[in-house]
């Protein structure tokens, strides 16, 4: 047994999400961030790795691909934390030199991008594990377990919101780096709110129902004046087994900072959960009170209790579910070298493929005036 070797590519000075993921992948043990090429930019990339102490540093991702590969103690995984437009030709690059790659959403920009990343992964042997985190939570897998258990009985009704305020003003003009690259098609893709907590809101519903979107109406919007990509929408959503949904995601909501909240109604009961008060699963039977479940107790389904690694009362959040993402992705990595089946207990290509999709199909409803559009 060893620490695994971990590289990252993005998430340099000036980053949000490039600490999440060290800090989730470092957080139990069983890995060390050690690589980097953290910056478009040489210097930055320099003074980044440095930063974090890491013992070595790139300046481009393809020169850290092709180095680590044939070092004789090379990374074992590599990190993508860079916006969008780089997720595909990284990810290329690593799978290419056979090394296992843990991504941040989207998959890519496009659709085909997408179609490429799951057969380049189909035909070898290499891990791809997806961060969609909010599947991650102690009560998330506890809400799934309820609807696998039938405790719901028929689901009939599914209503999931992901609101934000954060791009209410133009902070794309005012050097505001996060917010120029989201609204830039070119960087972001197809899709701005849609695609980049739309997504979350899709995956979330579908992973806690074992029910996939069949079909969407959306209507998207631009609200902020000149934004060429939308930062509101508005969807209703037809799912398999015949439950009706709606999904509503924003980044102009004034006042929200991220409220993603989801609640599932049955022929038995319902349930409701707020990622900004995580550790809390309401439960509704049917003519009886409501069940206030919590995180951390031993009443909860062994797949909710494996996810939290504190007592009750003790609040557990945002980095604990990241890091439930890379300790089952990890663990893959190790059965892989031990020479076991992967268990594959995280989102992956297809996961990934399956956002593109969602995507691409909100857009073209909208754009032909709010149509349907099968997924």
């Amino acid at each position: 047994m060893r620490r695994l070797r971990a590289g990252i590519v993005g998430g340099g000075r000036g980053a949000f999400i490039g600490s999440v993921h060290r800090i989730a992948a470092e957080l139990d043990g069983q890995a060390l961030v050690v690589a980097g090429a953290m910056s478009a930019d040489p210097g930055i990339a320099r003074a980044s790795a440095a930063d974090w102490l890491l013992e070595r540093a790139y300046t481009s991702y393809e020169e850290m691909a092709a180095a680590e590969a044939a070092a004789a103690e090379g990374i074992d995984f590599v990190i993508i934390a860079t916006p969008n437009d780089l997720h595909f030709p990284v990810a290329r690059a690593f799978l290419a030199a056979d090394i296992h790659v843990i991504c941040d959403k989207p998959l890519a920009l496009t659709v085909a991008e997408g179609e490429e990343l799951v057969r380049l992964v189909e035909s070898g042997s290499t891990l791809f594990a997806l961060t969609h985190v909010y599947t991650a939570y102690p009560a998330v897998r506890e809400a799934r377990e309820l609807v696998r258990s039938g405790r719901l009985g028929e689901i009939r009704l599914c209503l999931i919101e992901y609101t934000q305020d954060w791009l209410m003003e133009p902070l794309e003009n005012r050097g505001n780096k996060q917010a120029a690259w989201r609204t830039d098609p070119a960087k972001a893709g197809l899709g701005g709110c849609i695609g980049d907590i739309g997504t979350h809101a899709a995956n979330l519903l579908e992973y806690v129902t074992d029910r996939p979107i069949e079909a969407m109406c959306a209507d998207l919007s631009s609200f902020v004046a000149g934004r060429r990509l939308d930062d509101d929408a508005h969807m209703l959503l037809r799912l398999q087994g015949g439950a009706k949904g709606t999904l509503v995601c924003s980044q102009v909501a004034c006042g929200e900072e991220n409220r993603l909240a989801l609640r599932i109604y049955g022929s038995q009961a319902g349930l409701e959960w707020h990622q900004e008060e995580p550790n809390t699963l309401l439960l509704k039977p049917a003519g009886r009170p409501w069940e206030r479940l919590r995180t951390g107790h031993g009443y909860l389904a062994p797949p909710a209790r494996s996810a939290a690694r504190l007592p009750p009362g003790h609040p557990e959040g945002y980095l604990e579910a990241f890091a439930n993402l890379y300790r089952a992705f990890m663990q893959d990595v190790r059965r892989l070298m031990d020479g076991q089946p992967p268990l594959r207990d995280y989102p992956g290509v297809h996961a990934g493929l399956r956002g593109l999709r969602f995507v691409a199909q909100a857009v073209a409803s909208s754009r032909a005036g709010s149509v349907w559009q099968a997924l």
